[in-house]
């Protein structure tokens, strides 16, 4: 009887050994516009956010991590698609101009692979919640035709400009969510304003949480990849009363309300609003992190958290920035130049955080330079999965699976490239330390190429080009040598 016992014992060993491991699930979170100062674990000092704060404690924090662009559309694009802003098929943000309401942003090609078609053809299930960005649900762009068995949230960015919007996209249909919908852009120049003037029934946020919740409750067995590119805290400011309230009232009383002066909607307390809008967003990535413990997939999912551009910038109104967002009382972009919009490193560099529990050192963080194009090829090799050939990034699992706190940089196989269309045209390139920036690409003017010394001077506030021609020459060349020609965007000074 003992020796059927230990041969029964031998057996089953035999066959769990066999039996290869679960892949690991993948929660991917994209914030809306948060800047790089604007979390606990980097540097906040006034905007509670103690989930992503645990994350960081659980995980390695990135302290330069890059976004593919510094607006939407590109930025989603280059994520998605593994390829920088040099070859990358969406540049700049734009309408597909299909002649709906809400139509959508330019969609990307049925050519374009994504990192949902990957993880898909290796076995996972795909699911996105948020905001889109890469084009109509009629489109090659919609994320049902790119490689998402499931998606809910705003297709079209516009639509993003309101929380409380009249309907959201139900993968290729809509679900019509508030009867009395609130335009994302209105002003009040006198009376009273009111925050409850600016509210309907149905919370797009909360919807959106809901249908990423219930993806996850339908996948929990099987390998799954969840991503999640939340609209806070982009503006208009819409945020739950509770978190307006745990903030206090003197913020807001040197300033005075806001009126829509500078785009969006009127806020009473726009300072107050501003921080439940972030607050609210870690309290959604909260719940997503107790939904992996209630399941017991902790220990098996890769969690990133990272932001689609820098804060949001100034406008007319000196007194606000655009929507009404008060990056300066916040100090959102903690000294770094430019907001939202430029390649300065306040509007492309980006609070990244990563957590797989026995893989990555907790309390870790790293200063390696790395960027959205390093995603694809990082989340293929997690997954195991086939990446394309032609993707720009860099798989960062020696960094992510590391054993120290600090762990070594990588030797990356060429510099980081932006070739951005918007605000006047911009460039950058980034080789470790050194970055040179050349702004106004597409005016009849366009302006000299910059250099700075990131290791030195992360505020950009000395320029080296007429000190280190030599160094401006070699990037200059690297940006020539590693782009394509767009007939959608065309760039004459190098075409």
């Amino acid at each position: 009887m003992i020796t059927l016992r230990l041969l029964v014992v031998a057996i089953l060993c035999a066959l769990s050994a066999a039996t290869p491991a679960a892949k690991p699930n993948i929660v991917f979170i994209l914030a809306d516009d948060l800047g790089w100062g604007e979390l606990g674990s980097y540097g906040q000092k006034k905007i509670k956010t103690p989930n992503l704060d645990r994350l960081a404690k659980e995980g390695i924090r990135f302290t330069r991590h890059y976004t593919g662009a510094p607006v939407c559309a590109p930025a989603r694009c280059v994520l998605l698609t593994g390829r920088h802003l040099g070859h990358a098929e969406i540049r700049s943000n734009g309408d597909s101009k299909n002649g709906r309401k809400f139509p959508g942003q330019w969609p990307i090609t049925a050519h374009a692979v994504t990192i949902a078609e990957s993880l898909q053809e290796a076995g996972y299930a795909t699911g996105g919640f948020g905001k889109w960005g890469l084009g109509p649900t009629d489109s090659t762009g919609s994320p049902i035709r790119q490689g998402f068995d499931r998606f809910y949230g705003y297709n079209c960015q516009r639509n993003a400009h309101s929380f409380y919007p009249p309907f959201l996209d139900d993968d290729e249909g809509i679900d019509s969510i508030n009867k009395d919908p609130i335009p994302g852009h209105q002003r009040k120049p006198t009376g009273e304003v009111k925050a409850e003037d600016y509210r309907a029934e149905t919370y797009a946020p909360n919807r959106i949480l809901e249908e990423a919740l219930e993806f996850l409750d339908a996948n929990k067995t099987k390998p799954f990849f969840l991503y999640c590119p939340f609209v806070e805290p982009h503006v208009a400011m819409h945020p739950p009363q509770e978190w307006i309230d745990r903030y206090p009232k003197e913020w807001d009383q040197e300033k005075g309300v806001y009126r829509g002066q500078n785009g969006y909607l009127p806020h009473p307390r726009p300072r107050a609003a501003y921080a439940a809008m972030i607050s609210d967003l870690d309290e959604h990535v909260g719940t997503i992190l107790q939904r992996l413990e209630q399941h017991g997939l902790v220990e098996n999912t890769v969690v990133i958290f990272t932001s689609d551009n820098g804060t949001t910038h100034g406008s007319r109104d000196p007194k606000f920035g655009v929507g009404g967002v008060d990056s300066a009382f916040f100090n959102s972009t903690a000294g770094l130049r430019g907001f939202k919009g430029s390649v300065n490193e306040g509007g492309i560099r980006v609070p990244a955080i990563v957590r797989w529990p026995g893989r990555t050192a907790p309390g870790g963080k790293t200063d390696t330079p790395s960027y959205f194009p390093d995603w694809f090829p990082t989340l293929c090799a997690i997954a195991e999965a086939k990446p394309p050939k032609d993707l720009d990034g860099e798989s960062l699992l020696p960094v992510i699976q590391t054993a120290t706190p600090s762990p070594a940089k990588f030797n990356r196989h060429k510099p980081m490239i932006w070739e951005f269309h918007g605000y006047g045209g911009q460039l950058a390139v980034i080789d470790d330390s050194w970055k040179a920036v050349r702004q106004r690409v597409r005016s009849k003017k366009p302006g000299e190429w910059q250099l700075y010394d990131l290791n030195r001077d992360p505020a950009e506030a000395q320029n080296l080009a007429t000190k280190h021609p030599e160094i401006v020459k070699r990037l200059e060349e690297a940006f020539r040598k590693d782009r394509t020609k767009s007939e959608k965007y065309k760039l004459p000074i190098y075409d």
